[in-house]
């Protein structure tokens, strides 16, 4: 299966870096290294067996104390390497208008 097809332009690292993946529910998670990132999605190489995890959204720490995530959704699998797009907000322009009507009230 070819990873070559991206619609963003990836940043390679040449050692990995080392990120979590997280249940939404925070009921598993496992540890893998990031290959590459863009804009919309990773490459990852799953260090643990991922038989049985609910993959469909889950997220992804990239830092260690979790301040630096993104919730992924599954795109492909190739033996231990997984695609994961990375999902946005279903209603961005919510909570714009939250904060637009919260600051003209002031």
């Amino acid at each position: 299966m070819s990873w070559g097809n991206r619609k963003a332009d990836r940043v390679t690292f040449a050692t990995g870096h080392t990120v979590l993946m997280m249940a939404i529910d925070g009921t598993w998670q496992r540890s893998c290294i990031l290959l590459d990132i863009s804009k919309t999605g990773a490459r990852l190489h799953v260090k643990d067996s991922i038989e049985g995890l609910n993959l469909k959204e889950f997220f992804l720490l990239l830092s260690s104390t979790g301040l630096a995530f993104r919730r992924c959704e599954l795109v492909r699998i190739n033996g231990d390497e997984i695609g994961v797009k990375f999902v946005e907000d279903k209603d961005p322009g919510k909570k714009k208008k939250g904060r637009a009507l919260a600051r003209s009230d002031t």
